[in-house]
């Protein structure tokens, strides 16, 4: 079992406005990252009510203390960025219909799926965090640094719990599923869900941000999409959307690290797969001394005036 704390954070976003390219030097990640916020709502709510079914057919006292753990740690993720979300709304009201839109698909996964579909949704998904998230913070000079401190901050605090508890998921999906070979299955419908959400997201950004404030098409992240565009502009010019810049949130970082990245996604849905084995960003190792240490990790770059923790690990 892992060892969980439950954190409760606060960033501040009722304070000033929010701008939604949070990050001017990456137009496309800020967009992604915006995307995520959506989709953590909606994930951590349907995690939320997938627990509370769950917790009869979980027979293990120390399995229940982790699912117990997990998803107290998911609703203070949810509650943080609905009050990010809620920042955008303020500014892009349109935004609503969007977010609502993305609670709706996930919402739907609750009444019209079975239990251990969900459980296994959530286990393949969070497998792939450790791995991901890696990426994201190995290259935080980059990603989060030069953005509003707030926003930087969340995802910061969010993807290090996620490493923290990289483990739950399968823990939980293993003691009431235990079924390898279901969650292998299932898991070409459910990443094919979570790219849906995420195509949800980031096209309500183009319709409801203008172009001026995002600076970059949200929807470039997609290959297919950037196929069509292309299309679009060769054989009908008059007719092809203009929604900006079709840039990409890592297109900055060496090929190297992304690959890595990848392996480590597809190695997280084989069999046996056991994310304690994973290895972890130093950020995350950063972050937890500072918070115990009784540093502002809710505002990780700018706290107390100090030089940042990036510069000193």
């Amino acid at each position: 079992m892992t060892d969980l704390q439950v954190r409760k954070m606060r960033f501040a976003f009722a304070d000033y406005d929010v701008p939604f390219l949070w990050n001017e030097q990456n137009p496309a990640f800020s967009a992604m990252a915006n995307a995520v916020s959506f989709l953590a709502i909606g994930f951590e709510k349907m995690i939320v009510n997938m627990i509370r079914e769950a917790m009869p057919r979980i027979t293990d006292p120390a399995v229940a203390r982790e699912a117990d753990a997990f998803v107290r740690q998911e609703g203070q993720h949810s509650t943080a960025h609905r009050q990010h979300a809620n920042a955008l709304i303020r500014r892009y009201p349109g935004l609503q219909e969007t977010l609502n839109q993305v609670v709706g698909e996930f919402d739907r996964l609750t009444v019209d799926t079975s239990l251990d579909y969900r459980l296994a949704y959530t286990a393949d998904l969070e497998a792939t965090f450790t791995p991901v998230f890696k990426l994201m913070l190995d290259n935080d000079s980059s990603l989060f640094q030069p953005g509003d401190d707030r926003v930087a901050s969340l995802f910061i605090w969010h993807f290090v719990e996620e490493v923290e508890h990289r483990s739950s998921a399968l823990i939980i999906f293993d003691s009431v599923v235990g079924s390898d070979v279901y969650r292998m299955r299932m898991a070409p419908s459910i990443f094919r869900h979570v790219m849906k959400v995420i195509r949800i997201a980031s096209a309500g950004f183009n319709e409801h941000v203008p172009l001026e404030d995002r600076r970059v098409d949200a929807m470039a992240m997609f290959a297919t999409y950037r196929y069509q565009q292309r299309l679009a502009g060769l054989f009908r010019r008059s007719s092809a959307a203009n929604n900006g810049p079709m840039s990409r949130a890592f297109d900055h970082l060496r090929l190297g690290p992304q690959l890595v990245a990848l392996v480590g996604i597809i190695r997280s849905q084989m069999p046996r797969h056991n994310p304690d084995h994973e290895k972890l960003p130093e950020l995350a190792g950063v972050w937890f001394e500072r918070y115990d240490a009784g540093y502002d990790v809710s505002q990780w770059y700018t706290a107390n005036a100090v030089t940042s923790p990036q510069a000193d690990r």
